[in-house]
């Protein structure tokens, strides 16, 4: 194999300088299509009974190995990788040189052959000709360093997906949870819609939203938290069972479980209420994993995580008091509350206490303090006091509470739902609560939505609605800790200039070529 030039040639400008080779010779490196018999998975398949029949496969140059006559490499296609076998006296000696000097690691090619076995046994392709279908200017990754700083494997997914079988795994089963769910709802007479990304009042949940301007009508709008209120305007239109798997957009902070733009599936359900809801829920993610995964149990670190039914069930106030120790006795004491609750939590955490106004909010601040991260298992939080949940039913036997229930594992939620409140005359009074919020400094005060309230005013069925948070979904379902390794493109810091660290990440020319 050729060495590198004396002059100190960046590896693009060697391989550049390949092209421009390949294209004096008056060969195409970039044709506008290769033509495959058969995938390397159909290959390896069929290999025993192939009875010498020619095969022509596609994909990547990688691992070029020499050895006098004979030049072996790998090719890896999305289906798999298989050892192709060149011999120079089958090939002509111009194809020979051509791919000795030429082509790299990382190239496209097409290769036709017939399947042979090594010494060693393994399932090879003995090639006997072969076409350059796409030319690579800049390596892969080095295979000695691997491709494993985060920064860099979410920055250049596309490395990442190629280089990390497990990465390409992962998003392979995020589509197929997707699609699992979709046939679950459709088999079950629900109707897929699509509802506004730009919407000129966001609403259906607490969250500060991403603002844009349209130019031709001189308008603000949001980018939307939530299809909730727009689904159920479907419901005064009608439809009975729909759902729709969207992404939304709030403009809040970055961590392990938490992306500005994530992937929701809503659903609305006229006519039932918030234990069906309950029963949908938990059949979602056994169904989905059953079909996925052929198990309901996960492996997340030490915990095994099963999502079988049923899951446990608990009131939001008797979580706490069973688990964050605050007597259900003591919220009929506002003060005394929040003087046990400050004994509980950090200093940091005291202002947030203090800005509550309402024993509600106390009980919901309780709880995301002092017991959310301890649910491991999977577990149905219900009953959640009024002040916190403004578009669900209120309990008949408590209207302290409402039906709305949040399920939460591995100490994340994963999805709210509820009973949906259509009495306009209730909902018009919980949009001033809200109102008196956002004046009091609030910024995540659910908004005034009156065109929803209009709608609602010309008759709601009783519902449920659910959703879930179909990141989170993947990432109990593939035992994955941080959202970004479920999301294709995660949201990032921009970068301006590439990092100096490329030269140790792809190597130099001749281990990219020798390697």
């Amino acid at each position: 194999m050729p060495h590198l030039p004396s002059t100190h040639l960046s590896e693009e400008e060697v391989r550049r300088d390949r092209l421009s080779k390949i294209q004096q010779q008056g060969i195409s490196p970039y044709p506008t299509k290769a033509n495959r018999t058969h995938t390397i998975a159909d290959f390896l398949t069929q290999f025993e009974t192939s009875n010498q029949l020619s095969f022509t496969l596609v994909g990547r140059i990688l691992t070029i190995r020499k050895h006098g006559g004979l030049l072996f490499f790998h090719l890896k296609d999305e289906t798999g990788r298989v050892q192709v076998l060149f011999k120079r006296d089958l090939l002509t000696e111009a194809l020979y040189n051509q791919f000795c000097e030429l082509l790299d690691m990382g190239d496209y090619i097409e290769v036709t052959g017939k399947p042979f076995v090594t010494q060693k046994g393994e399932q090879t392709l003995q090639a006997d000709s072969y076409k350059l279908i796409s030319k690579t200017i800049l390596p892969l990754p080095e295979k000695w360093h691997g491709f494993a700083d985060p920064e860099k494997r979410f920055r250049k997914r596309y490395l990442d997906i190629l280089m990390n079988e497990e990465v390409a795994k992962r998003l392979r089963l995020r589509s197929k949870i997707i699609s699992s769910l979709r046939n679950i709802l459709d088999e079950r007479g629900f109707l897929e819609v699509e509802t506004p990304t730009l919407q000129p009042v966001y609403g259906g949940g607490f969250a500060k939203p991403f603002k844009t301007h349209h130019n031709a009508l001189d308008q603000d709008f949001y980018l939307r938290i939530s299809d909730e209120l727009y689904l159920k305007r479907l419901l005064v239109g009608g439809f009975e069972k729909i759902y729709e798997i969207t992404k939304v957009f709030r403009n809040e902070g970055i961590d392990h479980d938490h992306n500005p733009e994530f992937t929701m599936l809503e659903a609305q359900i006229a006519y039932e209420d918030y234990l069906y809801g309950m029963d949908l829920f938990e059949m979602l993610f056994e169904s989905t994993a059953q079909h996925v995964l052929g198990t309901t149990k996960i492996q997340h670190e030490q915990n095994i995580i099963d999502v079988k039914r049923p899951w446990k069930r608990l009131r939001l106030i008797e979580a706490v008091e069973s688990i964050g120790n605050i007597p259900i006795t003591l919220w009929e004491n506002e003060q005394k509350a929040r003087d046990l609750i400050r004994s509980k939590i950090t200093p940091e955490k005291y202002s947030e206490l203090d800005r509550l106004g309402s024993i509600g909010e106390i009980m919901a601040f309780a709880f995301e303090e002092l017991v959310e991260d301890s649910l491991i298992q999977p577990t149905i939080i219900y009953d959640y006091p009024v002040e916190v949940s403004p578009l669900a039913k209120k309990n008949q036997k408590d209207p302290r509470f409402v039906e709305r229930f949040e399920a939460f594992a591995l100490g994340s939620e994963i999805g709210n739902n509820y009973s949906e409140l259509n009495d306009p005359i209730d909902l018009e009074e919980r949009f001033l609560f809200e109102n008196k919020k956002e004046q009091a400094g609030f910024e995540e005060a659910h908004q005034k939505d009156f065109g929803y309230l209009e709608a609602i005013k010309h008759g709601m069925p009783p519902a449920c609605g659910i959703g879930i948070g179909v990141d989170r979904m993947v990432m109990l379902l593939t035992g994955t800790s941080n959202i970004k390794e479920v999301i294709l493109f995660p949201t990032l810091r921009s970068q301006e200039t590439e990092d100096k660290e490329d030269e140790i990440l792809y190597g130099s020319s001749n281990m990219d070529r020798n390697s």
